[in-house]
């Protein structure tokens, strides 16, 4: 069964990975990105019915009227995939200047929060969809120098499992741990060792499958892509 896709941060990476799987597989991808240029290239490369929009996600406003464009046009998703998110430059959390830690907080926490409150009440109308966080092995364990995206994360595996315990019995909310794999965000922390993991392309012939099939049974897990 074909599916709408909501998903974030698509211009590169996992997210462009999983938008390329998406699209084989024959669904239909709503994505954003902060990137102008890379949705520009995503919108003449894909075309309709996929939709890509600009859209900065520690924006309430910006989102409010993207899912008011997506939901004018007849769109309510069947799944929602919060990939987005940034990294602090690696160093001890008291050399972390305020606005990169705030940076950190209105990306990795609030956005995925704007998008929930501006595309879940159309879908619980429905009483029916996927809702998919992306939290990260540091999502339950910690590193040196990483201490602001870790609390993120964290934050992100609560926020879901709180998610899944108020939606209708049909819907589901889970955390996805992706695993480790080689993007610019790992070579920030791992420099050339970040070559040793999976390619975004890689990992998704195993994600995007895995991704498709949760649903009901899943809400409140914390998973994670296998072999990943």
């Amino acid at each position: 069964m074909q599916k709408t896709i909501l998903l974030t941060g698509v211009s590169r990476g996992l997210g462009r990975a999983l938008c390329e799987g998406f699209v084989e597989q024959g669904h239909v991808v709503v994505g954003c990105a902060r990137d102008l240029a890379a949705i520009g290239e995503l919108e003449r490369l894909y075309g309709e019915p996929h939709r890509f929009a600009a859209v900065d996600l520690a924006d309430s406003v910006a989102v409010d009227q993207w899912a008011a464009e997506t939901h004018e046009a007849g769109v309510v998703p069947d799944l929602i995939v919060n990939n987005a998110g940034i990294m602090n430059e690696p160093a001890p959390l008291w050399k972390i200047p305020p606005d990169e830690f705030a940076a950190l907080l209105q990306v990795n926490i609030a956005g995925v929060y704007h998008v929930l409150r501006a595309f879940l009440p159309a879908m619980i109308a429905r009483s029916v969809g996927t809702v998919v966080n992306f939290s990260s092995t540091w999502g339950s364990s910690t590193s040196p120098e990483v201490a602001p995206y870790c609390a993120t994360k964290w934050a992100i595996e609560g926020l879901t499992q709180a998610l899944a315990q108020e939606l209708p019995s049909a819907m589901a909310a889970v955390a996805l741990n992706p695993g480790v794999i080689n993007t610019d965000m790992l070579k920030k922390c791992f420099g050339t060792s970040a070559d040793a993991y999976p390619a975004p392309g890689q990992w998704a012939e195993s994600a995007v499958p895995f991704i498709l099939r949760l649903g009901s049974a899943d809400n409140g897990a914390v998973v994670r892509v296998p072999g990943m």
